[in-house]
């Protein structure tokens, strides 16, 4: 490596244990680096990259005091804060599949594994340096978003024979590709590299240009075959899910990403985007979940926000509601206050007040105190014609419903979407789904969640199995992963046609029975269950899918 380079280099060493950057700062002057910066935590790195530039940053992943390493470096490319011409490199004890995936998602420049020899470090700061400068053009077009200018020049250095750089070169031209969306250019491009080498880079850029170009059967079954391979496993999901989505399969799109989130959790795009698939699929504990997600590792990062502790909160309460587990509704209003805690302790000064009382009038709604929830909801029913937040709206339409005031809802549920529409770069597509379907089902369906079971049951135990079949099919609709209503919804069923030689709704039938197949049921309704299918059979019925 030219020596020039290499004394001349800028390095900021980013680590909070004093003996591990003694030892960094020996290796690399022993090295021959001249210009060593250091941090201790994010907060100074930050700080030192707004005032610099970088050759090359040496970061800990395992930073203690608010951001973590992963946090750092996301913030620093979102902000922009760091060139691409600046190398970055991780450093971790830590190897857990989890962290290790999460970690490689972001695509640093290296990741180096503690305890290392300073050969090891040698050698991997040279070999990025070095590359750094020869592509020091071609990042700098790229840092000034001038995609094809920056495209030409790498055109012209690929057709330098026998340049060192080549592999980094051709993958650089393929998401340049992708990126001015020239897709079928794409896909001949990346083609052809495959023809060459099968880079699992070229593999991913071939399947987003399939995607890209509505190919779908084609890129299914390239990703199909990634799944099967360790290294390429996450991104087939990741894909997969989005593709899913793109084709408005839900169910399978919440699979997929459900299990690309198990390998890394961390990315909180994805995170968001299976919270909103879940929504949709009616799935309020796996939506729990994935917002408990986003809120423990958002948290200190360039996604936290008021809003990542407010719709933890509100998903309790949806998957409260929803539930027949009796020890939920006291969980969840713990919960709920801790969210509200830790959003009074990162935002001290954010004006959330009437998303927080509208929080508290559902909570006392969950806990059959109405009239404390009506006083609440009442006071806040200012005719406000400006959405400030849609996930607030939202929140407050379901109150106003579970409330009984559902000309209000609906007349929130109209603005919402009318804002969603005038403003699409403000939420998901799918979110906007969510909130349409939302809509429909609370304008079919008058009471809420709690109300609608109880109403069934009280119905049936009459004796007045048409009125108790509509009212558990509505429950149903809305709940569809509740073993107790699909249970109720198929006896209901059997027990009508018995009394009025009704003809049976297959359809909902057989998927009352396939979540019965697949649930844990306790011992009565195990028992309930087996004397229904044992019916099934006696009728010639096939239930199974």
């Amino acid at each position: 490596m030219p020596t020039k380079i290499f004394s001349k280099a800028k390095i900021l060493i980013v680590e909070e244990q004093p003996l591990a950057q003694s030892y960094m700062k020996q290796s690399l002057e022993k090295l021959g680096f001249e210009q060593l910066s250091f941090a201790e935590h994010a907060s100074s790195a930050k700080e030192q990259c707004l005032s610099e530039s970088f050759d090359l940053i040496v970061c800990s992943f395992n930073l203690s005091k608010n951001q973590d390493g992963y946090q750092l470096y996301e913030e620093l490319r979102v902000k922009r804060l760091i060139k691409h011409s600046t190398g970055f490199i991780f450093i971790s004890a830590e190897t857990t599949g989890s962290l290790v995936h999460s970690m490689l998602e972001l695509q640093p420049d290296d990741f180096l594994v503690k305890p290392f020899t300073i050969h090891e470090l040698k050698t991997r700061i040279e070999r990025i340096l070095l590359r750094k400068h020869k592509l020091q053009k071609i990042y700098s077009l790229i840092d000034d978003n001038n995609d094809s200018k920056a495209l030409k020049f790498i055109n012209a250095a690929l057709n330098e024979k026998g340049s060192a750089n080549s592999a980094i070169l051709l993958r650089l031209k393929g998401d340049l590709l992708i990126r001015l969306k020239r897709n079928e250019e794409a896909k001949s491009y990346f083609k052809s590299v495959l023809n060459i080498q099968k880079f699992t880079w070229a593999k991913v850029g071939l399947v987003e240009a399939l995607i890209a170009n509505n190919e779908h059967i084609l890129a299914q079954r390239m990703l199909k075959t990634m799944l099967e391979r360790h290294e390429t496993r996450l991104v087939a999901l990741d894909l997969l899910g989005r593709l899913e989505i793109k084709l408005n399969k839900f169910e399978q799109a919440q699979d997929f990403l459900s299990k690309a989130v198990e390998i890394a959790p961390r990315n909180i795009d994805r995170q968001k985007s299976l919270s909103h698939v879940t929504q949709l699929n009616h799935d309020y504990e796996k939506n729990y979940a994935t917002q408990k997600d986003i809120a423990n590792f958002a948290k200190h990062s360039i996604h936290d926000h008021p809003d990542i502790y407010l719709n933890a909160a509100r998903a309790g309460i949806d998957f409260a509601l929803t539930t027949d587990q009796s020890d939920q509704v006291q969980r969840i209003s713990r919960q709920t206050n801790k969210y509200l805690n830790d959003l009074k302790s990162q935002f001290p000064n954010s004006h959330n007040q009437a998303q927080i009382d509208v929080l508290n009038a559902r909570l006392h709604y969950l806990k059959d105190e109405h009239q404390k929830a009506k006083k609440l909801i009442e006071q806040l029913d200012v005719d406000d014609t400006q959405i400030r937040s849609v996930d607030g709206a939202l929140d407050k339409a379901k109150a106003f419903h579970e409330l009984g005031f559902h000309h209000k809802a609906q007349s929130l549920f109209s603005q919402i979407i009318t804002h969603c529409e005038r403003h699409p770069n403000i939420s998901d597509p799918i979110y906007l789904q969510y909130i349409q379907q939302q809509q429909r089902e609370r304008r079919d369906i008058k009471m809420g969640p709690k109300e609608l079971n109880n109403h069934a049951v009280t119905q049936f135990n009459r004796g007045q199995l048409n009125t108790a079949l509509e009212a558990f099919t509505q429950a149903f609709r809305i709940m569809p992963r509740n073993a107790s209503i699909a249970l109720n919804l198929l006896q209901c069923q059997f027990d009508n046609s018995k009394e009025s030689s009704q003809t049976m709704n297959l359809s909902i039938a057989k998927k009352c029975f396939a979540l019965l197949s697949s649930t844990q049921l306790d011992d009565e309704q195990q028992q309930r269950f087996e004397k229904i299918s044992q019916q099934a059979n006696a009728m010639g019925l096939i239930l199974t899918k």
